[in-house]
């Protein structure tokens, strides 16, 4: 792939495209992002050529956003990875699936939920059979760790954002957004289940793209018994094309909850959720359905 010269040396915007050449390029640092790190994976996620994957693969690797990191020597094959500069393209990908959800295939509302037969609640409900893409997060107590719990069953409940009264970084109208009120309560009553998840064989994390000093002070309010986690980067979210919204500057989750096994595949989603207290009861009685030995995962770019 050939970098283009769009001339205009002082713009970031202009010299950003350069690099990505083109469409294509978005779309293969979509797919890495989410775990879909081999040439012949992300070909058929994609459906390109393999002409014109090879070419885009090696121009990303060339500009530095990707690496390759072999898996065999005999014949020489790679997994693609995305490097720090590609990790920076990470905020960039959740603001155009934010831009194109909200504007280009909805009215332009700004609401932090979704109507149960969306593209949003579709593309989540997709997420059962796949396995997380392998990353480490920032908790609130300042421990890292993979959102699921390894070799555990784990209750992943992604959430707007959760303030301890009086902290910063409420947003403005903040109740006046379909969706964004209820996060308290919501952990608030994962708090008062935890034994019983624990006893049902599952970890509870609760995840916001807050910072993890916000949500320390939240945890702290909120007496919570589990760790709350920080995806402020914005990985999981690229990672899994969660939905998310925009307010007071920050890229927010809307709330949905995962099942995940014990091999990190998601097995079970919530979304859209209208009852975030309800909710946590209908997960409890999920977990204690299916929480036992793990079955196969399917189509799991991890295996691929």
């Amino acid at each position: 792939m050939k970098r283009a010269e769009l001339g205009d040396a002082d713009c970031g915007i202009a010299q950003a495209l350069g690099v990505l050449g083109d469409w294509w390029a978005v779309l293969i640092v979509r797919e890495i992002a989410g775990g879909t790190t081999r040439f012949d994976a992300v070909q058929r996620e994609l459906g390109v050529s393999r002409r014109a994957l090879t070419e885009r693969l090696g121009g990303l690797v060339a500009q530095g956003v990707l690496r390759r990191e072999p898996y065999s020597l005999h014949p020489p094959r790679h997994d693609y990875l995305l490097t720090a500069k590609g990790e920076g393209l990470l905020p960039v990908l959740v603001a155009l699936q934010d831009w194109g959800t909200r504007h280009v295939m909805g009215d332009g509302e700004l609401t932090g939920t979704a109507d149960a037969g969306s593209a949003e609640a579709r593309r989540v409900h997709r997420l059962v059979g796949r396995r997380l893409p392998p990353l480490e997060l920032t908790r609130h107590d300042g421990a890292v760790e993979s959102p699921a719990v390894p070799g555990r069953w784990t209750v992943l409940y992604l959430f707007p954002g959760a303030f301890a009264p009086g902290a910063p970084g409420l947003p403005p109208a903040w109740a006046d957004i379909p969706g964004a009120v209820g996060c308290t309560l919501e952990s608030r009553t994962y708090a008062d289940r935890h034994a019983s998840f624990r006893a049902a064989g599952a970890e509870v994390r609760g995840v916001s793209t807050q910072r993890p000093d916000q949500l320390a002070a939240f945890a702290a309010h909120a007496r919570l018994p589990y760790p709350l986690v920080a995806d402020e980067d914005a990985r999981l979210a690229a990672g899994l094309l969660l939905p998310t919204f925009r307010a007071g500057g920050v890229v927010r989750f809307k709330r949905l909850t995962l099942l995940v096994d014990p091999s990190a595949v998601v097995r079970a989603a919530q979304f859209p959720i209208t009852d975030p207290a309800g909710s946590v009861d209908e997960m409890l009685a999920e977990v204690r359905h299916r929480a036992g030995p793990p079955a196969p995962a399917v189509g799991s770019p991890a295996g691929a």
